[in-house]
């Protein structure tokens, strides 16, 4: 498979900030968390369509690598509950 890169499907997008935050300074509420691929070119900058379809525009782009916490899944394990089964089919997660 080529590179990916995870994007969060937040409950407000219009509201959502690139550092996890809201505008009212309260978190962001992560709905679903699915794969992309990676824009040509662009290392870690997801395409414009996730693997299940989904428009990429008004998702939030995931850190790299969840903080403290590397393991075996492509997604943050605190998400675990909300992944994309779809997506997670096309990466070949465990």
């Amino acid at each position: 498979m080529s590179a990916m890169a995870v994007v969060y499907e937040v409950e407000d997008p219009v509201t959502a900030h690139a550092d996890g935050t809201a505008a009212g300074g309260g978190e962001v509420t992560v709905v679903r968390v699915h794969a992309a691929p990676v824009a040509p070119g662009m290392p870690g900058v997801p395409g414009p369509r996730t693997f299940c379809g989904r428009d990429t525009f008004a998702m939030q782009a995931a850190p790299r690598q969840p903080a403290g916490r590397p393991g075996p899944s492509w997604y943050d394990a605190d998400y675990a509950d909300r992944v994309c089964p779809a997506c997670d089919d096309a990466v070949g997660s465990d």
